[in-house]
């Protein structure tokens, strides 16, 4: 295989946009790249923050995919699109929706084109907190098996049954209408291939395993009696869903004439089994065994993958799944991470904009292009310099302390019920440091993730950073090092889900036998590392004990 001959697609769908890159097979570089802003998402429609209700339309999906690969192919040396030969997919998760016997999500079907509850229900959803607690309590006193067990043994109300119960529960009409529930990154491989039928599409063992309760020993997901325990309108749900799961290197077909057309590609080409965001960001990241692989954004995700072990397999309490294949074929893969990390920085600003972007709109005596201006700069100024200004302030100088806890807890042992908190205020506690103590906090909740790993007896070698934090905030990840007293390398990829996905399209479409071979020979390698501080270490240990008393306080005495 040669440069220039063949080239692959990786479409990473985030919680804003979705983003296309091409890259050549044979090396990893990129040819092209294109971003596509979800607009009613963009809009705030079919959200409700205040109620944690996070939804997404599935036009934002069709339309980020056919702008998105168009535009990543504009920006590419011409001839590029005859020599796609693969294209794959990854997607946030948990986002299931309500799917008709087409396969068709609820949403593009006549009368529930502005139902929020036939739409996806995004990841960050946490309208099924009442749906998550019933599934743990009915795991652990039904009489049966846990089904939770390879779930950490907390099941979230960021998963997929929680969210299907609750949706269920809630809207008659998307109860009488919906015939199964889909994935979003089953339902774009699905989509693009032509295979919706919800009975035979192939369905990712990433999201199957870690949000489904799916696992080979009890022959697939959960059973029917345990379902219509949880709740008699579970009843029938299993049989209209899968037994059967794939990994990301498999094929789940060609691309349709009518998506080659929309898409401007060959129907020749091979479309991959779609996979989580995190799991694919791994991959990109040249994952390797015992190795965390950290995706940092609006919320992060944990990866680690060992080796499949030859016995029983130990189950590690309180984290997001551990799945066979679910990250690199073969391989054990877990994942854990914050439902918080840069959401809570960008709480923070949202706070301390409220008055420029409110009083300044009401000053007569400056002109309303100059207002925008002026909001706009400020905006785009306020966390860099907050981290400049907190970088200055020592440790041991501020008695802030915030708990990390502003969307609830993801990992260890999730909780969405928890709230944040801010404690150690006095008259002199200006925003630079309780901005600090808020990216402390973050830093200290990713320590808990890392010491449930190694309590649990998963050794964590080294530590991968991926994501727009890795990439922008020098000071977050400074602190964080600190926290964790280890070295944290920042993968070089700029788009490395994206670009994982481009690995998993070449192994889907035969380009490489394996991931891991494909990883090989077009990983990026590392561009920073972040080295610990002794004496910060030494220091952040103190304070970390702090944290943690604090968060006992509150889940133990202060719950709402």
């Amino acid at each position: 295989m040669n440069k220039s001959e063949h080239y692959v697609i990786g479409v990473d769908f985030g919680t804003d946009s979705v983003r296309a890159i091409i890259v050549d097979a044979v090396d990893g570089s990129q040819v092209g790249t294109e971003v596509y802003y979800y607009p009613r998402w963009k809009e705030e429609k079919y959200c409700d923050p205040a109620n944690n209700q996070f939804r997404q339309h599935p036009l934002d999906y069709m339309e980020g995919l056919v702008n998105s690969i168009r535009g990543a192919l504009a920006n590419a040396p011409r001839g590029t699109a005859e020599k796609v030969k693969g294209i794959s997919v990854d997607t946030t998760g948990s986002t299931p929706c309500a799917i008709d016997q087409k396969g068709t999500p609820l949403a593009l079907t006549p009368g529930f084109e502005e139902n929020p509850n036939a739409m996806f229900v995004l990841w960050k959803d946490h309208t099924a907190v009442k749906e998550a607690e019933e599934i743990n309590t009915i795991a652990r006193t039904w009489g049966g098996e846990d089904y939770t067990k390879y779930e950490g043994g907390v099941y979230s109300s960021e998963w997929f049954w929680s969210k299907i119960l609750h949706v269920l529960r809630q809207d008659e009409k998307v109860r009488a209408a919906v015939f199964s529930w889909v994935e979003h990154c089953d339902w774009i491989p699905a989509l693009l291939t032509g295979t919706t039928d919800p009975l035979t599409m192939k369905r990712s063992r990433t999201a199957a395993g870690h949000k489904a309760m799916w696992h080979a020993s009890w022959g697939g997901l959960p059973p029917e009696e345990f379902l219509t325990r949880l709740d008699p309108l579970l009843a029938g749900v299993r049989d209209r869903l899968y037994t059967e799961t794939f990994a990301g290197d498999c094929p789940a077909g060609h691309l349709t004439r009518e998506w080659a057309d929309k898409l401007g590609l060959a129907t020749d080409v091979v479309v991959g089994v779609g996979a989580f965001d995190a799991h694919f960001g791994g991959v990109g990241a040249e994952i390797e065994p015992h190795s965390l692989v950290k995706v940092m954004g609006t919320s992060t995700c944990d990866m680690i993958i060992t080796d499949m072990p030859k016995e029983g397999e130990h189950l590690v309490k309180g984290i997001c799944g551990q799945v066979d294949g679910s990250i690199i074929p073969g391989m054990l893969g877990m994942e854990a991470g914050q439902s918080a990390f840069g959401d809570i920085y960008a709480w923070f600003k949202r706070l301390l904009m409220w008055p420029i972007e409110h009083i300044v709109q009401g000053i007569r005596s400056i002109e309303n292009d100059a207002k925008q201006k002026l909001v706009d700069e400020i905006g785009d100024t306020i966390i860099p310099e907050l981290s400049k200004e907190a970088e200055k302030i020592s440790i041991d100088e501020s008695s802030i302390i915030a708990v990390d806890w502003m969307n609830g807890r993801r990992t260890p042992d999730a909780n969405q019920a928890l709230k944040g908190a801010i404690t150690g205020l006095n008259l002199g506690s200006d925003a630079p440091r309780i901005f600090r103590a808020l990216v402390e906090a973050t830093a200290f909740g990713a320590k808990k993730i890392v010491d449930r790993f190694t309590e649990e007896g998963v050794a964590i070698n080294a530590v991968i950073a991926i994501g727009g934090i890795a990439k922008k905030s020098p000071f977050v990840m400074q602190v964080t090092a600190d926290v964790l007293n280890m070295p944290i390398k920042v993968a070089a990829a700029e788009q490395a889900c994206a670009l994982g996905s481009a690995m998993a399209a070449a192994t889907a479409a035969g380009l490489y036998p394996t991931i891991k071979e494909a990883q090989q020979a077009m990983g990026s390698g590392f561009e920073k590392v972040y080295e610990p501080n002794p004496e910060n270490a030494k220091k952040y240990a103190s304070v970390y004990a702090k944290y943690s008393k604090l968060c006992d306080f509150i889940e133990q005495k202060f719950t709402f």
